[in-house]
């Protein structure tokens, strides 16, 4: 590493580009008038990796380790905020808790048992098209939120880095086709399945949730805080049994 990347390799740098990007998708995501591509989350993800790629290039080493030096440090301190932010999905939930009160063991019931089917559709789908353990372990969590969802895959030998890949890229494309599975699955007429739905996106789709109106929203929160349990508690064991 060269003495300029050294003097970078500060926690304010991985911290700026982090939240330039996604500034940046979120200007182009209003001036888009909200094309799928430019949602915040998924734009600086692809140019975060872009702008490092080019570091390495012109530092004139891998993108892996300009990553470790430069990004990392101001990463890890962006990637602890991710665990409070997720325990706040709780606020729209305690809102409208009288609708959990009386409608529990449906919605529990529900949760439970997709998160058993999306777990054992994935681990088929792993296997049908060869993906090696590390990938298909990363794959088995991301119904979770990434804070979730990324330790639990290392505990099972996933790599994290595609765990984070998936949990985003699958918010974000029903985040794309949202309204569309909305009028596919007729939950215009359902805002506990609405919400219920867009909460399997995790954050972004509990903020799609939330334009439908506060009980969408809560319920989304309660699908991202039961999957959450589900996917902490099952993903391990399910892996160890089956993989």
């Amino acid at each position: 590493m060269t003495a300029l990347t050294n003097q970078l390799a500060l926690p304010f740098t991985g911290i700026f580009i982090s939240l330039a990007v996604f500034l940046l998708g979120q200007w182009l995501f209003k001036k888009s008038k909200g094309f799928f591509l430019f949602q915040p989350l998924f734009f600086g993800m692809v140019a975060g990796i872009i702008i490092l790629i080019i570091w390495g290039k012109i530092q004139g080493t891998s993108t892996a380790t300009v990553y470790r030096h430069f990004y990392k440090p101001g990463g890890d301190i962006i990637f602890w905020f991710l665990n409070p932010a997720t325990i706040a999905f709780a606020i729209p939930l305690f809102k409208r808790n009288d609708v959990l009160r009386k409608y529990w063991f449906d919605i529990l019931l529900s949760l439970v048992i997709s998160s058993f089917i999306c777990l054992f559709i994935i681990l088929g789908v792993a296997k049908l098209v060869g993906l090696s353990h590390s990938s298909a372990a990363a794959m088995l969590p991301q119904a979770a939120t990434t804070a979730i969802a990324m330790p639990v895959a290392e505990a099972i030998g996933g790599n994290s880095a595609i765990t984070a890949m998936a949990c985003i890229l699958k918010a974000v494309i029903l985040y794309a086709l949202a309204d569309v599975f909305i009028k596919a699955f007729r939950l215009q007429h359902s805002q506990i399945g609405l919400g219920l739905g867009l909460g399997t996106g995790g954050t972004i789709g509990s903020a799609k949730a939330l334009e439908f109106g506060v009980l969408e929203g809560a319920m989304a929160s309660v699908c991202v805080v039961i999957i959450g349990i589900v996917v902490d508690l099952v993903v391990i064991p399910f892996a160890h049994f089956f993989m």
